[in-house]
């Protein structure tokens, strides 16, 4: 796992006072590499990349149960996760990228039902648009933005997690 974080280095996240009721906030860029973005409500947003390729003597299933496994150690981590939002892709390079997404996308859903919590796509433009001011922004342009807000994304699905977190955050989908 590689993780970035907006506060100092070594520092811990925040103690959510019991009070408040604030939740963190989930945010994923979907694939074999996935980005992700963390907002605990009162502390650091800490972001990076997990990767969920099977080994090579495994099945295909073994990234999808390694997928759960890691939702699940967030969520403790997390604790109260009150949303999970992903980006929502239309449109796939090869049919390869959108099984991958898709099963990705099912057992997410899927885990955030069980749950019972809240989730929502965010389409690609949507996300671009907000962060760049342009729907159809460069994986660099999207890296750029990210850093102008303080952060130092990994790469680019870093980096696209974070720019639907800030949308999130931003639009006051969640409270």
């Amino acid at each position: 796992m590689t993780v970035s974080r907006t506060a100092p280095r070594g520092a811990p996240p925040q103690p959510r006072p019991e009070s408040s009721g604030a939740t963190a906030i989930l945010a994923l860029d979907l694939g074999s590499k996935t980005g992700w973005a963390l907002h605990q409500a009162d502390g650091p947003i800490t972001s990076g990349v997990m990767e969920f390729k099977p080994g090579r003597f495994e099945g295909g299933g073994m990234a999808f149960v390694r997928f759960k496994h890691w939702l699940d150690e967030v969520r403790l981590f997390a604790e109260p996760l009150g949303a999970v939002f992903f980006e929502e892709v239309r449109a796939h390079a090869g049919v390869t990228a959108a099984h991958v997404y898709g099963g990705f996308l099912a057992h997410l859903t899927a885990w955030a039902e069980q749950h019972q919590l809240p989730y929502q796509g965010v389409p690609v433009g949507t996300i671009k648009r907000h962060a760049t001011g342009k729907g159809n922004a460069s994986k660099e342009e999207m890296l750029e933005a990210m850093r102008r807000k303080g952060h130092q994304p990994v790469d680019d699905n870093a980096a696209d997690a974070l720019a639907i977190l800030h949308w999130a955050l931003d639009e006051e989908v969640v409270k």
